[in-house]
């Protein structure tokens, strides 16, 4: 199969670039894969295709921008010129821009994609109607809300179109068959990006790192964290640094430079930037505890999944879906109310406080972890490949055989 994969990826900056790096990674090495085809978004540096698996051809196609209004006509060619047998769409409502025309018409890409009998497959990492707009950066206005809720409603209709929409929760395989009566959602796991080897669960020696990592200035807020671990470090005497690893949400630029100046003044916090793959074991390996300081959720949690893959114990906010997938897929925590630093300093406390316990959490969520690894996601996907191709060679008995091919 020569499989096409629409997607940010790394040097991106866009969202979801990491997710593909770790599909591709493994796709890489299906014996049903002959070829890959990277169409992606352009960036200044080269594209992160060095793996040292085995594995098939790759080729990329830097064919759309972010913001751009022309990516569903350069997409479109490319996807004209590369010929693929299948296409899989790696995609949140964001994706090809944070404006509202260059991000719909991107999402226009898999209707396009059916109309020509590609087989197609939208992963949508989340659904409107489980996003608080006000938490996630998009709009506090009670109209604009409802105007987004009418678009995002519009451009479900038209993702839905795609022959399979794969989402990563259980919960938003019932909301789409429930409004939308979709009877081409299937549930796909996120995955775990990488299993290392089972860790001892011994921490290094220093100060015990408290580690939050993301795009952050959002629903992604650091200031609670920064205060909750100062909370901790005065009640309890303990050597604690605070590690903010990652960069500023698009939509929020300048935040972690201004809560940088903010907290200058507070001993021990360390903001990393932009961390590369092969920095992030180093990152999570030195911590004691991975917090998640958010207030409200927009879909599956790539860190949490990374958190448990690594064996570390987590705080999370009781809320929404990092709590559904908790339930659903075996991770354990310290929860904490999301408004409330001095819920979030008790929850950290409970871990730094009582090594066995944290011990237990991180064996817990190693087991969740590697429950889902990205390998058995990406034989998902193409299990499901192989069923569209077949119900098409089915529908279209008299193409003959070079036309079949192109299913």
């Amino acid at each position: 199969m020569k499989l096409a994969i629409v997607t940010a990826y790394p040097p991106s900056k866009v969202t979801l670039n990491e997710y593909a790096y770790h599909l591709v990674k493994q796709f890489r090495q299906k014996e049903a894969v002959t070829e890959l085809i990277l169409l992606t978004d352009r960036t200044e540096g080269a594209k992160d295709i060095e793996f040292t698996e085995d594995g098939c051809k790759i080729t990329v196609k830097e064919c759309w921008s972010f913001n751009s209004y022309k990516n569903v006509i350069s997409v479109t060619k490319a996807i004209n010129t590369t010929k693929p047998d299948a296409v899989l769409f790696n995609l949140q409502f964001m994706k090809f821009g944070d404006k509202k025309i260059a991000a719909a018409l991107g999402l226009l890409l898999p209707w396009i994609c059916k109309l020509k009998n590609i087989p197609n497959i939208v992963l949508l990492h989340n659904i409107l109607e489980e996003v608080d707009l006000g938490s996630a950066g998009f709009t506090s206005n009670k109209i604009m809300q409802k105007i987004y809720g009418f678009i995002g409603t519009t451009l479900t209709k038209l993702i839905l179109k795609a022959d399979i929409v794969a989402v990563t929760m259980q919960k938003y395989v019932n909301v789409l068959e429930i409004k939308y009566l979709a009877p081409n959602v299937k549930l796909i796991p996120h995955g775990t990006f990488e299993i290392p080897e089972e860790p001892n669960y011994t921490l290094p020696k220093g100060p015990l790192q408290i580690l939050t990592f993301g795009k952050f200035g959002t629903y992604k807020k650091v200031e609670g964290m920064i205060e909750a671990v100062e909370m901790v470090r005065a009640k309890t005497k303990l050597d604690l640094e605070v590690v903010i690893a990652g960069t500023d949400n698009p939509n929020v630029p300048g935040y972690l430079a201004k809560v940088q100046e903010a907290y200058k003044h507070v001993p021990q916090v360390r903001f990393t930037g932009y961390v590369e793959e092969h920095e992030v074991p180093t990152l999570f390996n030195e911590s004691a505890v991975v917090v998640f300081p958010y207030t409200s959720t927009t879909g599956s949690s790539g860190v949490l999944h990374q958190a448990g893959s690594y064996g570390k114990a987590v705080v999370m906010p009781d809320l929404g879906d990092l709590a559904l997938l908790v339930k659903d897929e075996g991770y354990r925590g310290e929860f904490f109310e999301p408004t409330s630093v001095e819920s979030m300093a008790n929850a950290i406390e409970a871990i730094v406080t009582n090594d066995r316990y944290r011990s237990q959490l991180a064996m817990a969520n190693y087991k969740a972890a590697t429950a889902h690894p990205m390998s058995q996601i990406a034989e998902m996907y193409l299990e499901h490949f192989q069923d569209i191709i077949d119900e098409k060679r089915l529908a279209f008995p008299n193409v003959n055989a070079a036309q079949k091919a192109s299913f």
